[in-house]
Parts: C-alpha cells; structure tokens; sequence
C-alpha cells in the first residue's frame, strides 16, 4: 500500500516535472530550419523597404494632435526635449530589437525571440498580446480616417453615401463603412507580394514626410517674420518645471511605437544581418529629427497655451493668415494614417504564420502563397477581423491595451537579450525522426571522446613511469602540472554552468527588482512611507543584481548595443502606469489566450515529440542525414 502511494506520488511529481518543461521549452531560429524545409518567404527588402515600413507605421496622425495637447498641459515650449527624452528611450528599444534582429532574422518578431530565449509559454502570450495589439490598433486608425478625409473634402457632406457614418437605431452602434473598405483595399494590397506592398508604403510615407517637411520649413519661415513670440514668455522655456517635462515624454514616447513593424518582415529582407538594424536605426533617427523639428516650430509659432489641442498645427498656421496650409497638414494626416494602417496589417499576418509553424495555431495560417509568396490566408483572416471591427466598433476606448501589448512585447524582448548573452541556449530541438542520426552522431562523438582521454591518460602514465625523468626529477614536477591541467579543464566544464545559474537567478532577481521599484513608484494610492519602503527594497535588489551580472563574462558573440537594464526600467515603469481598467481588459484577453494555448497549442507544439541536442551536435546531424538522403 505504502509502496504503491509512492509510485503513484513519483509518477504524479514526473509529471509534473515533465508539464513544467513543457512550458519553458525553447526552440532555435526559424530562418535554420524553415529554408531546409521550403516554405521561405521571399526576400525582396532593402533597408530602404524598411525604412518606408518603420517610418510608415511610426508617424501616425498623433503627431498632429498630440503636440497640442502636450504642450498645453505638461511641457510648454520644452516639448522638443520631452521628443529628444522619449527618443532616447524608444533607442533602448529598438537596439535591442536590432540585436534580436540580426542575430535571429526570421518572422514573428518579439514573439520569435522570447521562443528562443525564454519559453514557449512566455512566446505564447507574447504573440497573443500582439494579435490584439495588431487588429485593435488597425481598426483604430481605420475609424480615424474617415474624418480626416471627410475634412480634407470640405465637410461630411461632401462624401459619397455609402461611406458616410450611419448609427443603427436599435443598437444604437455607429458603423464606418469608409473604414472597412481602406482595411480591405490594404489587405488586397498586402496579399499582392512583400516589394508591391512596400512600394505603395514608400510613396504614401514619402507624402506623409513632404507634409511634415513643409510644415517646419512654412511654419519656421513665419515664425522667423513674427519673431518666435512663443519662447518669448515669462514662464520660460519650462513653464511646468522638469517634472512636467518628464510627464510629456511619457506621454510622446507612444509616437514612436511602431518601429518594432520593421523586425517582422525580417525573413523577407535580403541582407538582415546589415539591413535591420539599419533599418531600425533609420527609422527612429528620421522619426526623432522630424519630430523634434516639428515641436519647435509649433510652441515658437504660437504660444504653448494658445494652441488648439485638436487641430494645433492647422489652427497656428490659420493664426498667422495661412489658411489654406490647413489642406495640406489635413492631407498629411490622411497619409500618415494609411501608412500606419499598413505598418499594423504588415507584421499580424506573419506573426500567425510564424505561430502556425510552432503548432501553436492550425497549420491553415502557415500557408505561403507559391505565386506571391506570403502568407495570404493568415492576410485575408486578419484583414477581414479588422475590417468587421473597424465598421462595428469604435475602439478607441481599447486603445490603451495596444500599449500594454507593445510594452510588454518591448520589455520581454529586453529581458530575451540578457537571457542570450549571460545564458544561451546550450541544446536545440530536433525532430524525433532524426533520431538514428543523433543516436549514430552521439555514439561516434562519445567513442572519440573516450579514445582521446584514453591517449591523454596513457600520456601521463609514460610520463610517471619514464626513468630517465625519475631521476631527474622532472617527473615529480611535471606530473602535477599535468594533475593540474586536467584540474583546470574539469573546472572550465563546470565554471559556465556555474555561471549560467547564477545568471539565470540574478537576471530573475533583477526583473523581480524592477518590478518592486515601479509599482512603488507609480503606486500613487499608497502611503509615503510603503511606497519609499517597497522603493528601496526594489532599489537594493535591482542594484545587487546589476553588480553581479557585471562581474560575469557575456557571450561572445554579443553586439556592442542594447542598455537592456535601462529599457526594462522604463518599460515596466510605463507598463505600471497604465489605468486598471485597461489592465482588467488585458488580464481577460490572456486568460483567453491562456485557455487556447492549453485546449491547443501545448498539446499540438512542434516541440512536443522533439529531441534536444547539444549545439555542438548539430552540424553533425545535419550533414549525416543530408549524406543519407543523397
């Protein structure tokens, strides 16, 4: 009885065990495996495709209403630094990203990386807060559209019919037939091929950045005339002080999302290695210049309290007799807001491809269309979700969950990066039908092994028995040295296991840190004295766990970029400051992604049946069974 409650206990714990690793197992880079197997996308982009794309997605209308809104009520004529401070911020990011990026070019994205560096669980909710970071946030831009083209035509009025807002009386809903069609012209459009997509995003992001060239050039040519009155004030270059200007780069920081578009057409760009991160890079350096030159045009043509918050860059240049600029800033917005419908449709179709690959999701989105070569149905599904949204549904209410996704996406590809340099991946699956491969590559490797030891043995047993060397001395000396070589090569075989733990605990207790120190800082319902207590204990952990992770040797195939430490601070601190209802409407989506991922995906994961080999295996196994099949 005693014997069989213990069975049962070890086989309950064994399962257990086996469930958890089930959770956390990793996979290796797509682009490996996926070329082996023929379904590539088609690498056409060039870092140029890619500039268009980011620049694209980046610059929404937001710039147009949100330097008003800004200025007036946080920063004053100091909104250009709150731009430089957010850019900066946004960098850390996007590094990161352009590690990730070179050195694990395939599609999908954050979700992609934190497969390979952290676990499948983690990549699974990752890619689920895309999906609805994605299809919320196209729908959103394809509601604001319409009003935008209603306005550059002189009025509602103006429209044809069947694109004007109707309200449906029974249900009292407001649908958008203007906004299902531009979705739905953009999923034809992305469903043609990678290069023609691009194309069209490199004109209309070349109209969107003469629109905001024209602005800096007009408005700073009018501003010159009427002497820059609004830095001429008594409040001074920073009317709310510094704290003021700390709370509008917050708030800015949200225009330059959109970059993270570029990494999820990483399979099909021609040179990733040189080409996304200089497409990444591009895209945030253009973005920045131009906003930053935007903002200094704006607070110096008009003051910061007399900007109109909805319309602030039409209403300066109608103050000063320019009425007729208006057109052009409206025509601006229309195209920043089709290049950026067309960034958040770009990555979504791609992402469910790359999913669908893992077994995470039916193997219906992996297609890859044999003529164009994209995924079509993943296309045509997420076009059609968003298009159906984009009538029905004003989600401009949602739109806080597309930053809670975003962030997470930014601050879990952060975290991936110091899993890959402190604690690689030292296996990598393969499937089980390779097995008599790495049964065959595993024995010959061991058998060389064992004759090697075996010669190095015999070595040092010559060395002890040689006369001529006992009566010398020599071999009184020359035997420890060889007892310490052997020594010295035991230990370097257990020295990075040893760091790679404590790695992996301190990398835990760093985010742990972090977590402690923003929520006691945006902790605002709290008392002081909690808040400063919760403050310092997050403080003390976060820096104890800097110091040890610097004291320890980083991969050697890192890159030179990538403050990770910093951008995870400022991503969780954003994460944190985000309103509870918006967390509430989050927490809902994962646990519906969490029930999909254990009635589908846990069960159906590619890695289910895998065998995990060493790296230094892998080469072999390769070549052993490309010889066979030859």
């Amino acid at each position: 009885m005693i014997v069989s409650m213990q069975d049962k206990g070890e086989a309950l714990l064994s399962k257990c065990s086996k469930g958890f690793k089930s959770l956390v197992r990793r996979k290796q880079v797509d682009s490996v495996h996926v070329r082996r197997e023929g379904h590539q996308l088609a690498r056409k982009l060039t870092a140029l495709d890619l500039t268009a794309i980011g620049v694209g997605t980046t610059i929404g209308a937001g710039v147009y209403v949100l330097v008003g809104t800004v200025a007036r009520e946080h920063t004053g004529p100091a909104l250009t630094v709150s731009f430089l401070i957010a850019g900066l911020a946004a960098a850390l990011s996007a590094f990161c990203y352009a590690e990730l990026a070179s050195r694990c070019p395939s599609a999908g994205s954050a979700y992609h990386y934190t497969y390979i560096c952290i676990g499948e669980s983690v990549a699974w909710l990752i890619g689920w807060s895309l999906i609805l970071e994605y299809t919320i946030g196209g729908a959103a831009i394809a509601r604001g559209i319409s009003p935008n083209i209603a306005l550059f035509l002189g009025g509602e009025g103006n429209l044809p019919a069947f694109l004007v807002r109707h309200t449906i009386p029974q249900l009292g809903v407001v649908v958008d037939p203007c906004a299902a069609i531009l979705v739905l012209i953009v999923m034809f459009l992305l469903c043609a091929g990678i290069k023609e997509s691009s194309l069209v995003q490199t004109i209309v992001t070349t109209v969107n950045v003469c629109a905001m060239l024209f602005i800096i050039v007009a408005g700073g040519y009018l501003a010159c005339k009427t002497g820059w009155v609004g830095y001429e004030l008594h409040g001074g270059f920073f009317p709310f002080g510094l704290n003021g200007m700390l709370a509008g780069s917050a708030i800015v920081f949200f225009s330059y999302i959109g970059f993270d578009a570029v990494t999820g057409a990483a399979e099909e760009t021609k040179r990733p290695l040189r080409d996304l991160p200089l497409g990444i890079g591009m895209t945030l350096t253009l973005c920045c210049i131009l906003y930053m030159l935007v903002s200094v045009v704006i607070v110096g043509l008009v003051p910061y309290y007399a900007l109109n918050p909805d319309t602030p860059i039409s209403s300066a240049f109608s103050a000063n007799g320019m009425q007729w600029a208006a057109y052009i800033v409206t025509a601006g917005a229309v195209t920043a807001l089709c290049a950026s419908l067309m960034g958040s449709l770009l990555p979504q179709p791609r992402l469910l491809m790359a999913m669908a690959r893992d077994g995470l999701l039916p193997a219906f989105f992996s297609d890859i269309s044999t003529r164009t070569h994209v995924p079509v149905k993943s296309t045509v599904t997420t076009g059609m979700l968003a298009a159906v949204l984009a009538f029905f549904m004003d989600v401009s209410e949602l739109s806080g969950m597309v930053s809670v996704g975003t962030l997470l996406a930014f601050t879990v590809v952060a975290i991936s990066i110091l899993i890959l340099r402190y604690a690689p991946p030292e296996e990598v699956p393969l499937p089980s039908s390779l097995q008599q491969f790495i049964d065959s590559v595993r024995k010959q490797l061991d058998d060389d092994s064992q004759s090697m030891e075996r010669k190095e043995f015999n070595d040092v047993d010559i060395v002890e028995q040689s006369p001529s060397q006992s009566d010398h001395g020599e071999a009184s000396i020359q035997y420890p040295l060889i007892e310490k070589q052997f020594s010295e090569g035991n230990q370097d075989k257990q020295n990075p296991q040893r760091r790679r733990n404590i790695a992996v605990w301190n990398i835990a207790l760093f985010c742990i840190g972090v977590l402690v120190l923003t929520s006691a800082a945006s902790a605002e319902y709290l008392p002081s004295l909690v808040r400063f207590s919760l403050g310092t204990v997050g403080a003390a952990i976060l820096l104890c766990s800097l110091v040890v992770l610097a004291c320890l040797n980083q991969d050697e195939a890192r890159h030179s970029f990538g403050h990770t430490g910093a951008c995870i601070l400022i991503n969780a601190y954003l994460l944190m400051s985000l309103g509870v209802g918006t967390w509430i409407r989050v927490s809902i989506w994962l646990i519906m992604g969490a029930l999909v991922y254990i009635s589908y995906g846990w069960r159906h994961s590619s890695l289910t049946n895998a065998v995990y080999v060493p790296m230094a295996y892998l080469d072999h196994i390769y070549r052993a069974s490309s010889s066979h099949q030859v």
